[in-house]
């Protein structure tokens, strides 16, 4: 694969900070506030990939959401936590 390609491939993936990172700070939960919320599913790995924005599977998407509105108390919708589409 040539460095454009790959160029192209990282930005494909790479989708930046996403609003679930400022929503669990605005909050004060902690990874493990979410990975708790949810008997299974969710591991820390797949949080992180969240919040730093590597685009998700639309299953593990709605995973991340059902943990922080458990967590959290609240009733949002995907595209607060998410800036992109699956």
């Amino acid at each position: 694969m040539t460095e454009a390609a790959l160029n192209l491939d990282t930005l494909a993936r790479n989708l930046g900070p996403q609003p679930l990172a400022k929503l669990l700070a605005e909050r004060g939960l902690k990874p493990a506030d979410l990975v708790a919320a949810v008997p299974v599913g969710l591991t820390f790995k797949m949080l992180a990939r969240a919040c730093k924005g590597r685009r998700l599977t639309r299953h593990a998407q709605t995973t991340v959401l059902t943990a922080f509105n458990r967590a959290a108390g609240t009733n949002l919708a995907l595209r607060e936590l998410f800036t992109y589409e699956a």
